[in-house]
């Protein structure tokens, strides 16, 4: 029974490596590069942000022009006892005209501060394109995990599924030292990796589905994520290159992050998108402040008017009257309107200027947990490289070796396997937290050029 024990673990062992060197999925391949690439190409909130901005444009045009003009035509003074129009000397025809012209430079500041609206959009977009590659890096690093995860599973399932067969013969034969525990033992752990294997699925549908909300239904239903089961191609193709503030790109993102001190990442972080897009609002209420201080000026209005006359009964010609005015508004009240109007536009000034270093110290403070995040799983990728992985292998392999020498004890061997399994699983989500957490790095430079 020793032998046939031994032969079944054999073939076993050579399966799992036929597993491991076959390609996961067999359908069209859906890479990180190409799911990004769909995900900024379809999005149809850059479509909807152009549109605002032209929009925006087109009132900025409109904001520089002078109110329109007012035309009145009166009929004044006309007798109610005869309705005739050269009955009474002061019955006119009156066509009048009027033109508004609105305080010092307002219509030109009011058009400004939309053109500088305007401006925030594609700096917006900028901004969109990069939350737009972490959030889908991202879900498709946990998908890729997932699918990775499922993979081992699976291969181990196979193993314990040939562990119950192993137990169940060895304690038939009763040749061997396995015992009804054993094959309990074996069993439960089947099913564990079954629970493990629903709860992975689960989370690679959920995966899928959350991918959907970033690109078009027919990549996630026709397409299957790349297996990347060649190291080289792993390399070349996922593994991203990690920016540093100072522009350089780490390729294989396996090196150590270099020192930078806390006023060089500033001005790294100073050129990203949402910092610059603040940068520009401010710009915004600089102009309302200078567009308030137009209101201690005042606005006129200019008007003219020609009044017609008819001849007089006996035909004696009448003069036409021509009429001239100019009005303006006199800022008396500046205290309780105009003092008020510039104290709140300098206010929303300051707020917008706080709510930028809020903001930039919210990114700063996000950069240096990823950098601090990547270090430490650049430590333990390493270790479990070096060292945790190949003693699991080592260890499994002589609780292996041990029990088909009949030297061993079988839950040892279930034991030593799921420990294995574990520790692969750990090193995947090492791998995979630190290609996020580059992700992360990445998006907070992303203003770096």
């Amino acid at each position: 029974m020793k032998s046939r024990s031994s032969s079944l673990f054999v073939r076993l062992v050579s399966g799992l490596i036929i597993l491991q060197s076959t390609s996961a999925f067999a359908e069209a391949q859906l890479s990180l590069q190409k799911a990004i690439h769909l995900a900024q190409s379809n999005d149809p909130w850059l479509v909807q942000s152009k549109q605002t901005e032209n929009s925006i444009l087109a009132k900025s045009v409109s904001e520089s022009a002078l109110p329109d003009p007012k035309l009145s035509l009166s009929l004044a003074n006309l007798p109610t006892d005869g309705l005739d129009f050269s009955q009474e000397a002061m019955t006119q025809f009156k066509v009048g005209y009027s033109q508004m012209i609105p305080a010092g430079d307002s219509l030109e500041l009011k058009s400004e501060r939309l053109r500088q609206s305007a401006a925030q959009f594609p700096i917006l977009r900028q901004a969109r394109l990069a939350e737009l590659e972490k959030e889908v890096a991202h879900t498709w690093f946990e998908l890729f995990r997932a699918n990775k995860s499922i993979d081992l599973i699976k291969q181990n399932q196979t193993l314990f599924e040939q562990l119950v067969d192993v137990a169940q013969a060895s304690y038939s034969s009763a040749a061997g030292k396995t015992s009804q525990q054993d094959i309990v033992r074996a069993q439960l752990e089947l099913t564990l990796l079954q629970e493990r294997l629903s709860k992975l699925t689960q989370q690679q549908e959920i995966m899928k589905e959350r991918l959907l909300g970033w690109i078009s239904d027919n990549y996630v239903s026709n397409y299957q994520m790349d297996d990347y089961s060649d190291e080289n191609s792993f390399k070349s193709q996922v593994l991203l290159p990690l920016k540093m503030p100072n522009g350089q790109l780490i390729e294989m993102s396996g090196s150590s992050v270099e020192e930078f001190t806390t006023s060089q990442v500033t001005q790294a972080l100073m050129q990203h998108p949402d910092i610059v897009v603040r940068d520009q609002k401010v710009k915004v209420h600089k102009t309302s402040i200078a567009l308030a201080e137009q209101s201690y000026k005042p606005s006129w209005g200019i008007s003219a008017s020609y009044a017609y006359r008819d001849d007089d009964p006996m035909g004696t010609n009448r003069s036409d009257f021509l009429s001239v005015g100019v009005s303006f508004e006199l800022p008396i009240f500046a205290d309780t309107k105009q003092d008020q109007l510039v104290k709140a536009a300098k206010l929303e000034t300051e707020a917008s200027k706080t709510q930028k270093w809020q903001v930039m110290r919210k990114m700063l403070s996000g950069f240096q947990i990823a950098v601090a995040r990547y270090k430490r799983l650049i430590e333990r990728e390493g270790r479990y490289k070096s060292s945790l992985l190949p003693k699991m292998q080592e260890q499994a392999e002589a609780a292996l070796n041990a029990y088909t020498n009949d030297e061993g004890d079988f839950a040892e061997v279930v034991r030593a396997r799921i420990a294995e399994l574990n520790a692969k699983i750990d090193a995947l989500d090492i791998a995979v937290q630190k290609q996020q957490s580059i992700v992360e790095i990445n998006y907070f430079l992303a203003g770096v050029k």
